[in-house]
């Protein structure tokens, strides 16, 4: 399968080609067409799949066409919850860079920082949101935020947020939202309260688990060696002083 054949509007396919795309991973052509029917998904997929844009081009080409319905200031129409402000950021320019021949605005909010310049951008008006947990439900409280026309939901590295102490603010979150949503869930791996959250939350979803291929860096080397159980730490005493001769 190609790019082309995944039934995306002109301006998306304009801004994959610029970018080089040409082949979809396997999670991007299982997902993206369901995604655009307008169904519910899980994913257990790890980073570096390809699921960011699976789930960013149907909202971005979903979003579009509802642009061209309405009027009037932009108001949050997707949702993308993520643990880190390192990946908040990273997803908000993978939306701007799909969506670069769109009129659509997007922001990522985050903690650790001074919220007035996020603040400043919610009150211009945006149509996509990447938040972490904490800010997100911050400027929930401070009315800067309102969930109430939101199509589409995304909660990115489920267990990872779980790991993090996060699903209680994320319970939270989800109350917030309209019952009426597109809803997608990634995860790379699937732990009790994470099935139990995706099944309260999710309607009939697709289901779809990539396993990653995985690659060694080609700088390092790599070495096995056999050794009895009383020589272990000798061994390693010895590479590191190697390792710091060579370095």
């Amino acid at each position: 399968m190609i790019i082309n054949d995944l039934n995306l509007i002109a301006p998306i396919q304009k801004a994959l080609k610029s970018e080089g795309y040409t082949n979809p991973t396997p999670i991007q052509e299982m997902a993206i067409p369901r995604l655009l029917e307008g169904h519910d998904l899980l994913g257990c997929a790890q980073t570096g799949t390809g699921k960011t844009a699976a789930f960013a081009i149907p909202i971005l080409q979903g979003l579009s066409y509802e642009q061209r319905a309405t009027q009037g200031r932009r108001q949050i129409k997707a949702l993308i919850v993520a643990p880190t402000r390192e990946l908040a950021i990273q997803i908000g320019e993978s939306f701007r860079t799909y969506g670069t021949n769109l009129n659509l605005k997007t922001l990522a909010i985050f903690g650790g920082v001074s919220q007035h310049p996020q603040t400043k951008g919610l009150l211009r008006g945006i149509d996509i949101l990447v938040a972490t947990p904490g800010r997100l439900l911050d400027l929930i409280r401070q009315k800067f935020i309102s969930l109430k026309q939101v199509k589409y939901f995304v909660l990115d590295e489920a267990d990872m947020m779980l790991d993090m102490g996060m699903i209680t603010d994320v319970r939270k979150i989800i109350t917030y939202l309209p019952q009426e949503r597109q809803t997608m869930c990634f995860s790379a791996t699937m732990p009790y309260q994470i099935a139990k959250l995706t099944d309260a939350i999710l309607k009939n979803p697709v289901k779809i688990k990539i396993t990653p291929v995985v690659s060694t860096v080609d700088i390092i080397k790599q070495e096995v060696c056999f050794v009895d159980k009383g020589n272990k730490t000798n061994l390693l005493i010895g590479a590191n002083i190697s390792t710091n001769l060579y370095n």
